[in-house]
């Protein structure tokens, strides 16, 4: 039992910090009252920037056909076709939701630790992670716009976006690669607690958007169960797109295990900028989506590494 729940700590702290928002949303005052969460993503992104080993990847920047095509995959087709699915299918809340996470970059430690158990290639999924978090904070408001522009009144920022997802995003991720090297040893001895950290801050965000939105998740009802399943099928759909592009652009077996794994994950904690930021008061269960995504992605993918490792 300890054991199980050594391995799967991540995913039972995001179910559990469900289960006390939803039933107990009245510890979540404090938090938002002290603005603890925007502390916490700043502190995440620094935490980032100093983990980030980024001298292993100059080779992969070489070799561009894997890099350009999961920018592409990650930052284009993903929200395009999660927008062209949803539409159809579910609520409009839940749509916007859809879009928020599907315009974000990929997941940062998680794809990487997922990719090294499944012996991938490290640098690649290094790469992917770098360019399309950096790439999205101009992507974001662009294609966002777009998305929910189309047969609506929504009209965001685009310009303030820009500067919001720079000052909460880039500017701690870049300070904490220019300290890095000041103190690289430190932070290599303090890696694993670092990674602990960011998981847990992903953990408090959940448990902040669920207490926040008890009432709301209770009206929707069984909405809720329907974007889940959307939501786990999208994941799917996209691993099985992300493993056929990797064939299509013959990369090595290594580097394929990197593409699928890390391409086909997405950020919980930028979709929770956005959303907060513009989305939040008028849609205040367009987060569920990425709270799902979030409990797919590190199962599946978990699942998905240890197969990958077997064979």
């Amino acid at each position: 039992m300890f054991s199980f729940i050594q391995k799967q700590w991540f995913l039972l702290g995001i179910a559990t910090a469900s289960l006390l928002g939803y039933f107990h949303p009245e510890w979540g005052v404090s938090i938002r009252n002290y603005d603890v969460i925007s502390i916490g993503v700043f502190l995440a992104f620094f935490s980032t920037g100093l983990c980030l080993e980024t001298h292993g990847i100059l080779r992969q920047i070489t070799s561009f056909r894997a890099p350009v095509a999961a920018i592409l995959s990650s930052l284009v087709l993903y929200p395009i076709l999660a927008w062209l699915l949803a539409l159809p299918l579910l609520p409009y809340e839940f749509v916007v939701g859809i879009c928020i996470i599907g315009v974000g970059p990929v997941t940062v430690s998680s794809g990487t630790i997922l990719t090294a158990i499944a012996r991938g290639n490290v640098p690649l999924s290094i790469l992917i992670c770098i360019s399309t978090s950096c790439l999205a904070i101009f992507t974001i408001p662009v294609i966002l716009n777009v998305l929910l522009s189309v047969g609506t009144d929504i009209e965001l920022p685009i310009l303030g976006m820009l500067m919001g997802l720079v000052l909460k995003i880039l500017v701690p991720l870049v300070f904490g690669q220019l300290l890095r090297p000041l103190i690289k040893n430190v932070v290599k001895r303090y890696e694993h607690q670092l990674s602990i950290f960011q998981s847990c801050i992903i953990i408090l965000i959940i448990f902040n958007v669920v207490s926040n939105s008890a009432d709301n998740v209770t009206q929707a009802g069984s909405a809720v169960i329907g974007v889940t399943i959307f939501v786990i099928c999208l994941h799917f759909l996209m691993l099985l797109i992300n493993y056929m592009i990797a064939g299509l652009i013959k990369i090595d077996r290594a580097s394929t295990i990197a593409f699928t794994i890390h391409t086909s994950q997405k950020t919980l904690t930028v979709s929770y900028i956005v959303w907060a930021s513009y989305f939040a008061a008028e849609y205040p269960m367009a987060f569920i989506p990425a709270i799902v995504c979030q409990l797919t992605q590190m199962s599946v993918g978990t699942f998905l590494a240890e197969y990958f490792k077997k064979t």
